[in-house]
């Protein structure tokens, strides 16, 4: 196995003394040295471009040289595209965002769709690129190409790819319109105490934070509860952190505290407001309770309140997985959550390089589980079904006032 990262340290090292030439003699010897794979190697490493590797590598090989006279000053040569082009990068992303999958633990994308489809798809948009750039620009935005995972929670629905589409669309036109579109989620329940947490920090050698061996709850402590809402225009999130049931009552009251705290103050004239969903747990399609307490907020908002539900099996797929939920995780990496304050603490200082920011506070509430809705109540929400996957696609209006006596 080629070691990319060694060779990535090795160009950081020597790059900035060498010229052009030296460059491609670098990239050539170590495409020699690596051997089968040396060239994608040695171009992901450093970005130089595959021709040039290659054509170094050529050079090297037939003992050819370069006359030291043919260096280019600094800065000479054909510009980049992307520099040349400056819309170029957008519809990339336009192009490759409906259709992004990932792991929900990990900010890494991958797209589904083909090189030679997406530089079809940016000659549409009147660009002129190959597929090989194409390939070159992914990295620079952090898509990888990535093999088939099991991740699916169920059965794969026919119109999977319809509803993601149709999620997009909605989507699309909110933040066209400057209505909130936001994506709500419970992050997985964690242990509150002196328990391991995955990852590793910098502390002095040979003195490890020590945790408990075995992962018992410990009954004054319980577990955390995190429930998160990402703002997908704002690029920020809000995550209450329950004590109690993770119910559908905690859900709505998490989706409260986001508006009344943050979303009101950035949308002061909203038509309506988008929540994109998974279809199952507190949240869930099926669930009575959620429709009632969602009915109870848009009366309480006086907006709209639309919910496009993705289909079965595709819960990872969730927007906030990956805008908030795993930078959270990347975040408190290596520290035991030894309070809920800790825990609110590390939440709220998650923060990266393209602007998210977090704000976090202890819902202490209990949430009683087991709560049913009775046919009577539920006939009582002002719900309208769409046309398309009406159990997934619904929105919630607000009630008339009733009339003062």
């Amino acid at each position: 196995m080629i070691d990319e990262s060694a060779i990535r340290l090795r160009f950081e090292a020597l790059g900035p003394v060498l010229d052009e030439r030296g460059r491609r003699r670098f990239a050539a010897a170590e495409a020699m040295a690596a051997g089968r794979g040396g060239i994608a190697a040695v171009w992901r490493a450093t970005g130089m471009a595959r021709s040039t590797i290659g054509r170094a590598l050529g050079e090297l090989r037939a003992g050819e040289d370069i006359d030291a006279g043919r260096v280019r000053r600094a800065g000479g040569g054909r510009k980049p595209m992307r520099e040349t082009d400056p819309s170029l990068m957008e519809d990339l992303r336009s192009l490759v965002e409906p259709e992004a999958r990932g792991d929900p633990q990990s900010p890494l994308q991958w797209t589904a769709k083909s090189l030679r489809k997406l530089s079809q798809g940016l000659g549409d948009l009147g660009h002129t690129i190959g597929r090989t750039l194409v390939g070159e620009l992914l990295h620079e935005l952090g898509y990888r190409l990535q093999s088939n995972r099991k991740t699916r929670e169920g059965s794969s629905h026919p119109d999977r790819d319809a509803q993601f589409c149709y999620i997009n669309d909605r989507v699309k036109a909110a933040l066209a319109a400057g209505d909130p579109a936001i994506s709500v989620d419970t992050k997985k329940k964690e242990l509150v105490g002196d328990f391991k947490n995955a990852g590793r920090e910098w502390r002095p050698s040979g003195s490890p934070e020590e945790v408990r061996v075995h992962d018992f709850v410990i009954p004054e402590l319980g577990r955390a509860v995190p429930y998160g809402v990402y703002d997908i225009a704002g690029n920020a999130g809000w995550v209450s952190v329950g004590i109690d049931h993770d119910t559908a009552a905690f859900a709505a009251n998490a989706i409260r505290s986001w508006w009344t705290l943050m979303g009101r103050e950035r949308y002061p004239h909203p038509r309506g407001l988008l929540i994109t969903a998974d279809g199952g747990g507190s949240n869930g399609s099926r669930v009575r309770l959620w429709k009632l307490e969602l009915q109870t907020l848009a009366d309480e908002i006086g907006i709209p309140i639309t919910v496009c539900h993705l289909p079965p099996g595709t819960s990872k797929w969730n927007k906030i997985e990956h805008r908030l939920f795993s930078f959270i995780t990347g975040n408190w990496r290596g520290k035991p959550l030894v309070s809920h304050q800790v825990i609110v603490q590390l939440i709220a200082a998650t923060t990266t390089k393209a602007g998210l920011k977090v704000r976090c506070e202890l819902d202490p509430n209990s949430y009683p589980a087991g709560i049913k809705v009775s046919d009577a109540e539920l006939q009582a929400v002002n719900l309208r079904r769409h046309d398309f996957h009406g159990e997934w696609n619904y929105t919630l209006s607000p009630n008339p006032p009733a009339p003062k006596r």
